[in-house]
């Protein structure tokens, strides 16, 4: 049986991949939705890989160190030249490599969650290299829906103040600060959760206080102007929350740059 370990785990991996990428939206809690694609391919082809090596070895061959195929029976029962009768272990390695099929099943049944605030915690404040100056103006209305950066590039860098006097409204999760802060913060992602850099905004005024972290919120409010325009003393922007309510977890839970 252990000559079909190999082929197992790349199946296992495989199925992984397939369950995140083709059958659900799991994907985008680690890539970016247009790398959808290429995960579907890499997981059908692990599949395919590891069932055609398993065929291959079910029909009593196998692939020797120098890549080319011998007769399985000859290596593992130590019929071939210079075999060792006694102590031969099979070309299908140690027992200990089925271990290897743990993490494979872990994550074809547990995928790991979408990054929160440990991330977010990590990651110093963002102090873009990018000059004052000023920036379209908002749509009509009130409250505009504003992304985290959106919110943050306008209120750290926009001169022109074109947040004054106006209701937004934006989604993220709560992190704590270590003074009774507390803040909506969302991670950016250029192409995968591996490059995952924060952005966060502080929230003041909420009437029901803080919510636990990780919690997914929408905060309503208006614009706190801090410090100088492009300068730390104006990071971390600040909103005056007038709403604050409590949504489910978005199905792509990160800000694309």
């Amino acid at each position: 049986m252990r000559r079909y370990g190999p082929c197992l785990l790349l199946v296992l991996v495989g199925a992984a991949v397939l369950r995140i990428s083709l059958f659900g939206e799991l994907y985008l809690r680690y890539v970016q939705a247009g790398l959808r694609p290429y995960l579907v391919v890499s997981g059908g082809a692990l599949v395919l890989l590891g069932a055609a090596m398993a065929v291959v070895r079910r029909a009593g061959w196998e692939v020797d160190q120098e890549g080319n195929l011998s007769d399985g029976h000859d290596v593992e029962h130590g019929d071939g030249p210079g075999a060792d009768h006694g102590h031969s272990h099979g070309v299908a390695g140690p027992r200990v490599a089925w271990l290897l099929t743990l993490p494979a099943l872990a994550l074809l049944f547990f995928p790991p969650p979408a990054l929160g605030s440990y991330s977010a915690e990590r990651e110093a404040a963002q102090r873009a290299a990018q000059g004052v100056g000023t920036f379209p103006a908002l749509p009509a209305g009130n409250p505009v829906e504003l992304t985290l950066g959106e919110f943050s590039s306008r209120a750290v860098y926009d001169s022109g103040r074109s947040l004054a006097d106006r209701t937004v409204r934006m989604t993220g999760f709560v992190t704590h600060g270590d003074d009774g802060t507390w803040y909506l913060t969302r991670l950016f992602v250029t192409c995968c959760a591996a490059d995952a850099t924060t952005s966060k905004v502080e929230v003041r005024g909420a009437a029901d206080g803080a919510p636990p972290v990780d919690t997914w919120v929408t905060v309503t409010g208006t614009w706190h102007p801090e410090g100088r325009f492009g300068t730390d003393s104006a990071w971390p922007p600040v909103v005056d929350a007038s709403a604050v309510e409590r949504v489910a977890q978005p199905a792509d839970p990160y800000e694309k740059r």
